[in-house]
């Protein structure tokens, strides 16, 4: 069983989340995440149970090790733990998806001692082959606390059976495992070219959970390297709008 903990998030587009830990109590969180710990915590880095659990969380996206900081002294004591860039910071208890919650790649931050980091492949060729996000989410399972990351404002929605959402492919942070997760083609050429939302959509069936995020790290990334003019080869990939722009704009 996972450690039963108390947190508190702080901030509003840049958050952080601070773990209060009793004696003996872990918490578990991707390396370089930990922005503070107060005495009696201590730190320890490994691969979290073996060589194969380490390979199994870079295939995931995280990193190859993990830190676990743990409770060793007397009292209560506090760990924080900040997100990467600006956004929000999910906290989600997992015996309310059945143990069990599919999430991006990078979106783990930190989670109870117990929780598990594993690999979830998209069930389509397709969905793996168009989508932007690749074949392989992440797969956090457990009876705790966990909390993931996301970009600008999250959006939480409960689809009914049968019930569609399509979103661009990026834009997907978390969904229960009973979601349906497919990709499809936007549809018409000039839409292709010059819609600027790529060629193909994520296709979301319920029932089920789904949380959205509004600003993607990799849309991010885009309109920061299009601004100081590098160029963005997301964009390229996402239909090849920023191509036909820069183009027209004669770049």
């Amino acid at each position: 069983m996972a450690d039963v903990i108390d947190y508190k998030v702080y901030g509003d587009d840049a958050q952080l989340v601070e773990i209060e830990l009793d004696p003996g109590e872990a918490v578990r969180a991707e390396t370089g995440a930990m922005c503070y710990m107060e005495d009696g915590i201590e730190m320890q880095t490994s691969t979290g149970g073996g060589l194969f659990k380490g390979l199994k969380r870079a295939i995931a996206g995280e990193g190859f090790f993990i830190t676990s900081f743990q409770n060793k002294g007397h009292g209560k004591s506090h760990v924080g733990f900040a997100a990467p860039y600006p956004g929000k910071i999910i906290p989600v208890d997992l015996m309310q998806f059945s143990g069990e919650l599919i999430c991006q790649k990078d979106a783990f931050l930190c989670a109870a001692n117990g929780i598990e980091i594993e690999v979830a492949f998209t069930k389509r060729f397709g969905a793996g082959l168009f989508g932007g996000e690749g074949f392989i989410l992440q797969r956090l399972k457990g009876d705790g606390m966990a909390f993931i990351h996301a970009g600008g404002c999250i959006i939480e929605r409960t689809l009914q059976p049968g019930e569609t959402l399509r979103l661009d492919t990026g834009c997907l942070v978390a969904m229960e495992r009973s979601v349906d997760y497919d990709i499809q083609f936007a549809g018409g050429f000039k839409n292709a070219l010059f819609g600027g939302e790529g060629l193909f959509m994520a296709l979301l069936r319920g029932p089920g959970k789904v949380y959205l995020q509004s600003m993607p790290f990799s849309r991010l990334a885009d309109r920061v390297a299009a601004a100081s003019g590098m160029g963005s080869q997301g964009e390229v990939k996402r239909g090849g709008s920023g191509l036909l722009g820069d183009l027209l704009g004669g770049k």
